[in-house]
């Protein structure tokens, strides 16, 4: 059976049978044109939208439907963690082909309200239309922080250290990885094989990529602590991340490549693969950790943070008063230095 079998309301009730309760807040949820919240008390709004397109952002042949419909949700809610945003409520919308299996429809919804529950958040409404082509899913996610506690890309300055949550690359390894285990997906360059000594590893990096954690702990503990200067979440890469900062802040960045905290089973990888783990790494998008900004006075602050983030947290660098985005390369008095490479951009 596909989706095309069920009428709409049909399928909106599949949704609605893996909701919680609504909450208070809630005065109209789903079932009418729109839905009507109660505002929080005392706190600023913060409004993000994403979507996760077919043959764009996943693959259907290597990518369970259950964690289309997770990162559906965790990208936007990535985008609260870096805002320091308390994640509130929800829309899904929905453009489905035809041929959709409901037993995947149920999947993808199942992996979207399962991260919703966790981070208590409610899925208020949406919308549901057929698709011609893809498979489309579109999040729009509002969450609150406190008016002067919100985080943004600009008030990094010179001399403020560079951190970033977590490690990186494991899941840009991961797609190559999923990638390289189907022999119809691979070009022309170097076919990479899993290392069967390191089983460990290829999973952990295939379910980073899968799976992605937003880092919403963390961010709350940065706002409310107010122990970060600026803040973005890594969505396309450490060096989209580190450019986008500097841009806004208006600061040179130094990152130190011996401190990068690349996960070690993709080091592995990258290394088999004949490809630098560094600019790997750096280059690679769907990470999802965030990447901020700290003065050297707000330490203390730092280490409360830290202490109760429940993510390891790494200084990478420094942002400096002259323009320009490089990483050194070995020990400081007898490195080199090479520009930052670029992020993955849709529009390249």
């Amino acid at each position: 059976m596909t989706v095309s079998d069920l009428t709409e309301a049909e399928l909106v009730a599949r949704i609605q049978s893996r909701l919680p309760p609504a909450p208070d807040w809630l005065i109209v949820g789903i079932g009418d044109d729109a839905a009507v919240v109660e505002p929080a008390r005392g706190r600023l709004e913060v409004l993000t939208v994403d979507s996760v397109v077919e043959g764009v952002h996943f693959d259907r042949r290597f990518t369970p439907p259950g964690a289309i419909g997770h990162r559906a949700l965790a990208v936007n809610l990535s985008d609260l963690a870096a805002m320091g945003a308390q994640p509130r409520l929800a829309l899904l919308s929905l453009a489905l082909p035809a041929t959709l299996a409901c037993g995947d429809f149920d999947e993808l919804v199942g992996g979207l309200t399962a991260l919703a529950t966790r981070e208590r958040l409610t899925v208020v409404g949406g919308n549901l239309t057929r698709s011609p082509g893809p498979l489309v899913v579109d999040v729009t996610v509002a969450g609150t922080v406190k008016r002067r506690q919100a985080l943004t890309r600009g008030g990094a300055r010179p001399g403020d250290g560079i951190f970033v949550t977590g490690t990186i690359g494991a899941a840009a390894a991961g797609l190559q990885m999923l990638r390289a285990a189907r022999p119809e997906l691979q070009g022309n360059g170097q076919r990479c094989a899993a290392d069967e000594q390191d089983a460990a590893g290829v999973q952990r990096c295939i379910h980073r990529y899968l799976y992605a954690q937003p880092r919403i702990r963390i961010g709350l503990l940065l706002a409310r602590n107010r122990a970060a200067t600026a803040c973005m979440d890594l969505s396309d890469g450490l060096a989209d991340g580190v450019r986008r900062v500097a841009e806004a802040s208006g600061v040179g960045i130094l990152l130190d490549a011996d401190r990068l905290p690349i996960d070690p089973g993709a080091r592995r990888w990258f290394d088999a693969c004949g490809a630098d783990p560094v600019v790997e790494a750096l280059s690679g998008g769907d990470d999802y950790e965030l990447v901020f900004a700290s003065r050297p006075k707000l330490l203390g602050r730092l280490r409360a943070v830290t202490a109760h983030g429940g993510v390891p947290v790494t200084r990478v660098g420094v942002c400096t008063p002259e323009p320009g985005l490089l990483v050194r390369r070995g020990r400081e008095s007898a490195g080199t230095t090479i520009p930052l490479p670029l992020g993955f951009s849709h529009f390249r």
